[in-house]
């Protein structure tokens, strides 16, 4: 059998130097912009790694991709033809590296052999986020101390697909939108509103007061998240972090502490799992609600 053909830069294509024509010599600055993230470009994600989340962030055009970096001498790729073709269509300029060189500026390990530079996530407010979208209620989860980037970007991914229409994340404590995060999240940062927040107890006050409903997950609850009635009402999922699950002060704001019924020995679902079948409750709910 022939070896399958490998990828060579097109002609005309930018040069495996990582600048583009006409600019002054910059060497190592794709490596440097990866590596120092500013801290107030708010919640981050200004690299995108991974062939599904670059082709994603081109696609969807919420914000400016400045630069999509790919390896050389990889296997064809539909994935990878179509990042080009969204790079190309947009003018965001593409880059061919050595793999050696990409491995070095990239900050995951499965970065697929691409990564875009682009501009950071940008962020709503919660007045925003509890107006709804497309005349439906507002569907939001919050994260209350979620520290590990891939629960973060598995719990993204899972809420996108749910039909959330917005998060709400703190500032501190929290895991970032590191490119581990919208690496997991496939691209579902793209299709979200965001909103920072100084803190949760503060942000589950202003949501109350806006009439959205507050939602607490918590393994001990008595009260089974399925006895909720979540078809009407704009809703709020907050999950805890990882270790010491909901804040003391997050559940006591919280209008409702549920928990996932279990049937196993596990004590509990790690946060990614329990947003989500949080989540696919609330939407299954609504997409049962009878029409009008």
């Amino acid at each position: 059998m022939s070896a399958a053909p490998r990828r060579r830069p097109p002609r005309g294509a930018v040069p495996p130097t990582g600048r583009p024509p006409r600019r002054a010599p910059e060497r190592g600055a794709p490596r440097a912009a990866a590596r120092s993230p500013r801290r107030d470009e708010g919640l981050g994600g200004d690299q995108v790694e991974g062939r599904r989340a670059v082709l994603e962030l081109l696609n969807a055009g919420r914000r400016r991709a400045r630069r999509v970096v790919i390896s050389e001498a990889q296997e064809s790729s539909e994935l990878l033809d179509a990042i080009e073709s969204a790079a190309r269509d947009r003018r965001v300029p593409v880059v061919y590296v050595s793999r050696a060189r990409l491995d070095r500026e990239a900050r995951t390990e499965g970065n697929q052999g691409v990564y875009a530079l682009c501009d950071p996530v940008p962020t709503s407010s919660l007045d925003d986020l509890c107006a709804g979208a497309d005349g439906a209620a507002a569907f939001l989860v919050v994260c209350d101390g979620v520290t590990d980037p891939r629960n973060l970007g598995a719990l993204l991914r899972s809420a996108e697909c749910a039909g959330v229409t917005g998060v709400v994340l703190p500032r501190h404590r929290s895991a970032r939108l590191t490119p581990a995060v919208t690496k997991t999240a496939s691209g579902a940062i793209e299709r979200l509103d965001f909103a920072a927040v100084a803190g949760i107890p503060s942000a589950l006050r202003e949501l109350s007061d806006a009439g959205v409903l507050s939602v607490g997950l918590a393994p001990e609850s008595r009260r089974s998240i399925f006895d909720l009635d979540l078809r009407e009402l704009p809703v709020a999922i907050v999950i805890g972090g990882e270790e010491r699950g909901l804040s003391r002060l997050t559940r006591t704001r919280c209008d409702e502490v549920v928990a996932i019924p279990q049937h196993g020995a596990i004590s509990s679902l790690n946060a990614g799992v329990a947003g989500a079948v949080a989540c696919f409750e609330v939407a299954r709910q609504r997409a049962s609600r009878p029409a009008r």
